[in-house]
């Protein structure tokens, strides 16, 4: 048992955490994340704010960063690290994580212009009396209206 009861074990961090204990040996590997401490037997305890950590390595992975770049962006503090760098290198990941979020948020929003367009022509392709068929090219471009189907929807109709 470790001194401090405040620490999980490897194995109760990596489930709270929703991950294996494989990805967190490989954060370490890579320097994205360092356990607490480790026993003297070598296993390796972790806070419950290591969590939020493990997490934020997830979203940034998710909105398209490499880890060699979020290694970057969340490097520990160096011993000599002066106070106004700490925080302006703490503001600079944050900033890059919130832009990276409005890109894929602009690009979530484009995704659903074109679903309403798909959803509007679907209206009218209930009106018409063709059928998307291999013989119309799948109705591409509409019969009706001489016009190319919008993407979602033709991507459907084939």
């Amino acid at each position: 048992m470790h001194p401090n009861p405040e620490l999980l074990k490897i194995g109760d961090f990596a489930r709270l955490a929703d991950t294996n204990l494989r990805t967190l040996r490989y954060y370490e590997e890579l320097g994205l994340l360092t356990p607490a401490s480790r026993s003297q037997g070598g296993f390796r305890y972790y806070r419950r704010t290591d969590i939020n950590r493990v997490q934020m390595i997830r979203d940034l992975q998710e909105l398209g960063l490499h880890l060699e770049r979020i290694r970057e962006l969340l490097s520990p503090r160096a011993a000599d690290e002066a106070r106004e760098q700490f925080f302006a290198r703490v503001k600079q990941a944050l900033e890059e994580q919130d832009r990276l979020l409005a890109l894929r948020m602009a690009a979530i929003e484009e995704q659903r212009k074109k679903v309403a367009q798909a959803l509007h022509k679907i209206v009218e392709c209930r009106h018409c009396l063709q059928m998307p068929r291999l013989d119309n090219n799948h109705c591409e471009p509409c019969t009706t209206t001489g016009e190319r189907l919008p993407e979602h929807l033709s991507a459907l109709y084939q």
